[in-house]
């Protein structure tokens, strides 16, 4: 059974940084692009970041785009996404996710396996 598993969510003041983290079993780790998706109450899941199998190529929503950085540790089996300057629109559910596509998708269409998800609260 392929395995991922989020956590670093919580309530942080808006213009402050969080780091979540999703690790992953070894299953998933070798040859799958990983993504990190969120779904605020009452909206669709949206793509928030993705990372290709070998870290060469990343790709962001306009949205986080110079305030979030994914980033993956295959060894270790572990994709962090970085969040800095957090806006209060930044509050959500995030959820790590892995697909065999290449180029990394954006569609959460393309992705086969998800983490429970990890809650991120931006206060004003």
């Amino acid at each position: 059974q392929v395995q991922l598993v989020e956590s670093g969510g919580g309530l942080v003041q808006a213009g402050g940084s969080l780091r979540l983290s999703c690790t992953a079993s070894q299953d998933t780790n070798r040859g799958y692009a990983m993504a990190w998706f969120r779904q605020a109450p009452g909206k669709e899941r949206e793509f928030v970041a993705a990372i290709s199998w070998n870290a060469a190529a990343t790709h962001y929503a306009d949205s986080v785009k110079g305030r979030f950085t994914i980033s993956r540790d295959n060894a270790k089996k572990w994709i962090p996404l970085q969040m800095t300057n957090l806006k209060p629109e930044d509050t959500a559910i995030y959820y790590c996710a892995a697909s065999a596509a290449h180029p990394p998708p954006t569609s959460p269409k393309w992705y086969s396996y998800w983490g429970q998800g990890t809650l991120v609260t931006v206060s004003q």
